[in-house]
Order: C-alpha cells, then structure tokens, then sequence
C-alpha cells in the first residue's frame, strides 16, 4: 500500500461527500415535481401514453404498472435480439443472437444487472446496443429511482396505500436526472478520448506487423448512462478495462464517482422527505463506513500480493520502479489502488462494471466484492435498489431494538408491526434463497460443473460468485465460468428475474402498508434514528443478515482458498 493510493481513496471519498447534498435536493425537486425546465416534453409524453400526472397510484397498481412495463420492454428487446440482422446500423453484419442468449440478455438488461455471458464488440450491433441495450440501461434505472422514491413516500406520508404515479416517476426520472447527467457524462468521456462514432470496424497493423481489427461503435454515449445508472454493461468485452471505455485516470475516477453519485443522494432526499436530515446523514454515515471498510480490505489484500510469489523470488513489495502486490488481470494504467476501490465500488452498487478481472484478485480481495453484494448491495447500492434495499435493513434494525426495550417499534412515527416485517422478511429470504438454492443445484449438476474452468475451492467461489451477481442485478463476474450454455443462460436469466421483481414486490407492498398508516407523536420508547448508536446497530444488522446466510458458503470458497494459499498450495 502506497500514500499515493490511500490519497485517491481519500479523494473519492471528499468528492462524493461534496456532491451528495446538492444532487440530492436536485433529486428531490425532479420527483415532487418541482423541477420543470422541460415542462412542454413532459407534457407531450404524457398527452401520447394518456398518462393523468395527477393520479395516484395504490401499491397494488404502482406495482402492476411497473411490472407490465419490464415485461413488455423485456419481450420487445428479445425480439430485437433475434431479429438484428435484419434491422439497420449494423455494418459489420451480426448475426442473430440466438434464443437462449436473448432471452439471458433481454432479462439481464432489462433488472439492470447487465450481466454479459457474450462478447459485445462480436455479438450486438450498434442498433441492437442503441435502441436496447441503451434504452435499458435509462428505464431500469429510472424504474429503480421510481421504486425508490415510492417506498420514501410510503414511509413519510399517510395516503391510503397510494405511492405516487409509477409513469410519472419513470417520466420525471429519465428526463430531469439521467438523461442530462448522461449527456454531460458523455461529453467529458469524448473529451477524454473515448470513441463515439458509427463507422465499420478498422484494420490496424502492429509494431510487429500483425493485423489487428479495432472495433468502433457509439460508446462514450452507453458508457455515460452505464456508470450514472449502475447498470455495468460494457459495450466491449472487456468492460471498463478496454481503453476505448476508459483511457485515462481522470476517465477511471468519473466513471468511479458517477456510480456512487445518486445512490449517494438519494440519502439526502430521504432525509429531507422525511423532514429529518440527520437520518439522512445517518443512513449515508452507515453505507460509507461499510463501503471504506471494504475497500480497505480489498486494497489491502491486493498490495501485500500472492505469498507464493513472494516464497519463489518473485519481488511484491511496492517501489519507484515496480507496482508490488498482486498485479495479475490489472490494468497498469489504474493499479492496484484504483482497481481494488474500482471493484469495491462497483459491487457495493448493482454496477457491475469492471476495470479489472476480479478472477484474478487474491482470495480476500475477491471476497469483498462477493461480500458487497451478499449484503443486499445496500452499501450505496444500485440507483434505486440501494435506498430502498436499506430501508429494508433499516426497518429490521428497528424493529430488533423495539423488541430489546419491550416496545411495539416505531420508525419515523409509524409502527411496525407483524405484516410490515413479514415483508421485509420475505425481501431478505427471497435474495438468500435465490442465490443459495441456484449454486447448489450448479454445483451438483454436469452442466454446471461443465462450464467450470477451475477446480476446488475458487471453482465453488465462481459458482456463488455468478449467482450472487445475478440475483443481486450486479452483472460483474469472475469470469472463469463459462456461461454461455443453455443451462448458464437459462439458470442465470431466470436467477435475474427472482433477484429483481420476486424481491420488488414485497417492498412496494411494505411501502402500502406504511402509507396507511398514520404517524404517532414520538414516545419514551421510540428508538433515535439520527445517533451513532443507530448508525452502530444498522450496520451490525447488515453485517449478520449477510453473515449467517452466507459464511458457510464463503469458507469452502474463498476462505479455505486464503488459507490453501498461505500453505503454498493452490489447486
């Protein structure tokens, strides 16, 4: 570890602190409505779906209106796939996707997980990737942020059930917060040499005299909205490490910071739509201690590098003239530093994008990201997912302090009661089970070990790894599993849907029964949500809920794999 590398840590961490308060007012003026600078468009789109901004939506129809549009969205982008070459912006004539690829795809992009089982710059055209790809990468973003937002309204306002309108918040969502921010995004990236164009793909010849064909495409644009709206997929294979995606530092640290930039304020808007900023303050003081403390680890982890290296000559130890630590699937351009805060960063939030092949992390550093996302992915969290994923949390560490004092818990003066932590219960069993229930029936299944390019304890880390990132709508992966087979595809987008809409529906219905219910003077018993001692029991709620579901799991595979290499041997 370098003070050059903590510097950067710190760097980060200063410049999100900055930017959450005023983006989160901005976020907050998009959805109460307030925000109005592209009035006339809102209005032509609404007057075209005959949309009533007006209207308010009980859970049950927000719900149902949220679902419908997925699927339909979901089934057009399936066609797409199928049908691309036959549709235009298609130079280097790609072919069709075939069935199990489209549908893996179509539902990976369409819960934002965004995981990649093909190789973009071979397998999608550039109408497949813009009309798509791209479009998803705004609407389940925007679904996100919409979900979100109804959960804070059902937890801060009596209303009968009703949580706003899902249209207008999809609406709201795409034109005033992702769609400017992309475009700004998009230029800074131009600017920093990232490519944008529609040209065919170019021949080059190397130093050596070798060919080499680059590929060309739109990519500062997807590139933009893929970091703001924590969706991760790359527009080439080799995601945020190519250096088309991502060519410099700077480019390194805007794609970092765009991640974590709304997830981040949507803190502050709970907090002031709840008329209590210090809670606000006080769920973003839990997420980042939970996110420093892995990058911590992670950095740690890979600057003391691969003992076995050390044992056999190998120098690991950081200087002037050599990197030290564990290097290996590294971009010497970011180093370990920006790798290991790349890849905390982008696992505490369902980004899933990747400047680094966390396959080639050493044991402990690949286990933070595993972690992050064994977590709930609350620690920021994907835009959206990441509030009401710790509002989730947040609900059960009340509750467990209601039940520590003898008291019926109260959250924001409201009860909770049987049905609402049912809800958060179901949340929580239905991540765990998706991930735990899918990688045991990969682990014993021929088709699942078939696609294992790693045998003992890191070919089980790769298993839990994909199922972890797919029911967690991460897409980021270790890589050494083949996934491009029926069973993969199948498994994986079915895994995908469960992760997203299987868990949605019993937090919106949790954000119906908290609008139904009236707020209530706060009393002796009610339980502090602004003081370091909440902030202590949020955090220690997470860390068990995640512990004890999944530590078995981890010690046959990257723990026992940390120890295997201590001993000198590796499978």
């Amino acid at each position: 570890m370098t003070a050059n590398g903590w510097f950067q840590i710190a760097l980060f961490s200063a410049a999100l602190l900055v930017i959450t308060k005023p983006l989160g007012i901005y976020v907050l003026k998009v959805y109460d409505g307030s925000m109005r600078w592209l009035a006339p468009l809102e209005r032509v789109l609404y007057r075209i779906s005959g949309v009533d901004r007006d209207e308010e939506q009980h859970w049950t129809r927000y719900a149902a209106s949220m679902l419908i549009f997925s699927g339909a969205s979901m089934l057009l982008t399936y066609a797409v796939l199928r049908l691309q070459q036959l549709l235009p912006l298609n130079p280097q004539h790609m072919g069709a996707v075939p069935d199990r690829q489209a549908f893996e795809t179509a539902a990976s992009f369409t819960t934002n997980t965004n995981w990649q089982s093909y190789s973009g710059e071979t397998t999608m055209s550039y109408f497949s990737q813009m009309t798509q790809l791209t479009f998803h990468n705004f609407a389940s973003a925007a679904t996100g942020v919409a979900l979100a937002v109804a959960l804070a309204r059902g937890i801060t306002r009596h209303s009968a059930g009703k949580l706003g309108n899902f249209w207008v918040d999809l609406v709201r969502g795409t034109l005033y917060l992702f769609l400017p921010l992309s475009i700004i995004l998009a230029l800074v990236f131009v600017q920093q040499g990232v490519i944008q164009n529609f040209t065919q793909y170019v021949t080059v010849h190397t130093v050596e005299g070798a060919k080499q064909l680059l590929a060309m495409g739109p990519v500062a644009s997807q590139e933009a909205i893929k970091q703001i709206g924590t969706n991760g997929g790359g527009f080439f294979n080799a995601n945020s490490a190519h250096p088309f995606e991502n060519p410099t530092p700077w480019t390194n640290f805007w794609q970092m910071l765009a991640i974590f930039a709304i997830p981040a304020a949507l803190t502050c808007m709970y907090g002031r739509m709840a008329n209590n900023q210090k809670h606000g303050w006080a769920l973003w003081a839990a997420m980042f201690v939970l996110f420093i403390g892995g990058a911590s680890t992670a950095y740690w982890a890979e600057a003391r590098g691969n003992p076995i290296h050390a044992a056999r000559g190998v120098d690991v130890v950081a200087s002037a003239v050599n990197p030290g630590g564990n290097m290996e699937g590294k971009e010497v351009r970011f180093g370990i530093a920006n790798s290991a805060l790349f890849a905390t960063i982008t696992t505490d939030a369902s980004c899933g994008a990747v400047n680094a092949m966390h396959d080639s992390f050493t044991p402990l550093g690949g286990l933070v990201p595993l972690v992050n996302m064994q977590l709930g992915e609350v620690v920021f969290g994907g835009v959206g997912a990441g509030l009401y994923g710790m509002l989730i949390m947040v609900v059960l560490a009340v509750f467990i302090a209601g039940l520590m004092v003898g008291r019926t818990p109260e959250y924001l003066g409201k009860k909770i009661q049987a049905r609402e932590v049912q809800m958060a219960m179901l949340f929580v069993l239905i991540f765990a089970g998706s991930i735990l229930v899918t990688a045991a029936i990969a682990a014993v299944s021929p088709a699942g070990l078939k696609g294992l390019n790693n045998a003992g304890p890191h070919g089980l880390s790769e298993i839990i790894y994909a199922f972890t990132s797919t029911a967690a709508n991460n897409g980021s992966a270790f890589a050494g599993l083949s996934g491009g087979t029926y069973f993969y595809n199948t498994i994986l987008g079915l895994n995908m849907l469960v992760g997203r809409f299987a868990m949605i529906v019993p937090m919106i219905a949790l954000a119906g029964f908290m609008a139904e219910k009236r707020t209530v003077p706060a009393s002796a018993g009610t339980f502090p949500v602004t003081t370091p001692l909440f902030v202590a029991l949020l955090i220690s709620v997470i860390l068990i809920v995640g512990a004890l579901t999944f530590f078995p799991a981890l010690a046959l595979g990257p723990i026992v794999e940390h120890f295997l290499m201590q001993a000198g041997r590796l499978f």
